[in-house]
């Protein structure tokens, strides 16, 4: 199959994209009323998609936030986590979210991913508990919910903060729950690639009132509380979601589960084709899992393929114009954290997964031949560096 075959008249110079929002003319529209309302920002829109999300949820509180990492960055700072303080984490992650603990001046301490789910270990993350640490933050990573009932009950028992990293997943469910009702405080993202966007942006939503009303204060002052001796005692980071933001988030969240069954559908044809492919490992479910909504279509090569072969793969999808990505650069082995003493091998498990994922073009636009063309390409790719190689 030729990329022509799939692109019809845009022919070689059409990309097929890693993402592409699903956006209709009620985005539109809404967008373009919010840029005519006397408001663009601190205004009401922002609070009806708060009110909404948090409806959504099933929590009292959800506070609209500029990007998942400041919302981490403003719940640790809630829970007064700062300087000598610890916070253990996974070191596995495409959103890169868990930056807000060393924005906040803790230290992150990293633990070791389960090899199938891709998700933080409760027992490896209890191993790193010390009388400095002050929170665990656990991932719903690439979609996969976390083991949240062993997490609650690790949380408990060494009278820490569990905080929910939902910034990959928005819809997936753990025992019939939605993701993002687990932590204490939990933490959304809405820029691309996921399937709910708006253009930059996320929430946090929790169920302490405590928390609610520092999160609000961190965030931004509003122009009425201005002259508040009260407010002005916390000095805010002034990050607010703009009401434009707002208008096309709310939009997107009224039309959320339409979007993921739409990526239901990719996800099947992906199946389809992938599974006549030698040597790489099946899209896991864990057995709590009640559902999962994916947030890129991560295909995990063999062990037999190295890092660099997995490269070649990807820059011989960009060849044939199919946007990929490594998924992704382990936190351990980037300079800030490995300037923290970090080196390779500390997680060989994140190592492992690392080195060999790719994760492939994922929206509701896909059409089955340019799916088809994907996959084949990829395995046509693989054949020079390893196609066939055990799984495991």
């Amino acid at each position: 199959m030729d990329l022509t075959d799939v692109e019809g008249d845009g022919g070689e110079d059409t990309n097929i994209l890693l993402s592409d929002p699903d956006i209709t003319v009620a985005e539109l529209e809404a967008v373009s009323n919010a840029l005519q309302a006397p408001r663009l920002s601190s205004g009401p829109t922002a609070e009806a998609f708060e009110a909404e999300f948090a409806a959504y949820l099933g929590r009292k509180y959800a506070v609209a936030v500029p990007s998942g990492t400041l919302g981490l960055l403003y719940t640790l700072k809630a829970y007064g986590i700062g300087p000598g303080d610890e916070v253990v984490c996974a070191p596995y992650s495409f959103r890169e979210t868990v930056h807000a603990i060393s924005l906040s001046g803790a230290r992150p301490v990293f633990a070791d991913i389960d090899y199938w789910a891709g998700t933080l270990v409760p027992e490896k993350a209890e191993a790193k508990i010390t009388e400095k640490t002050k929170a665990i933050v656990a991932g719903n990573t690439n979609g996969h919910p976390a083991p949240w009932a062993a997490f609650r009950e690790l949380a408990s028992k060494h009278r820490v903060a569990l905080i929910e990293d939902s910034t990959e997943a928005i819809g997936s469910r753990y025992k019939g729950a939605l993701v993002g009702t687990f932590g204490d405080t939990s933490v959304f993202d809405f820029s691309q690639p996921f399937p709910l966007v708006c253009g930059e942006g996320g929430m946090v939503v929790t169920d302490d009132i405590d928390v609610a009303v520092a999160l609000r204060r961190f965030r931004s002052h509003r122009p009425d509380e201005r002259s508040s001796v009260v407010v002005s005692m916390t000095a805010p980071y002034q990050g607010a979601m703009s009401d434009v933001s707002a208008a096309l988030g709310l939009t997107q969240l009224r039309r959320v589960e339409e979007i993921l069954e739409q990526r239901h559908t990719v996800e099947h044809l992906y199946l389809k084709y992938v599974q006549s492919f030698e040597g790489i490992k099946d899209p896991f479910i864990g057995p709590d899992v009640t559902e999962v909504n994916w947030f890129l279509y991560v295909v995990h090569l063999g062990t037999r393929f190295s890092k660099s072969s997995r490269d070649s793969i990807v820059d011989d999808l960009k060849l044939e114009k199919v946007e990929s990505v490594a998924y992704s650069n382990p936190l351990h082995l980037q300079r800030h954290y490995f300037d923290l003493g970090y080196r390779r091998g500390d997680f060989l498990v994140t190592e492992k997964v690392a080195d060999r994922a790719v994760a492939l073009p994922f929206h509701t636009h896909l059409s089955e031949d340019e799916i088809e063309f994907i996959v084949a390409t990829m395995k046509d790719a693989s054949i020079n560096v390893g196609a066939g190689a055990a799984i495991y």
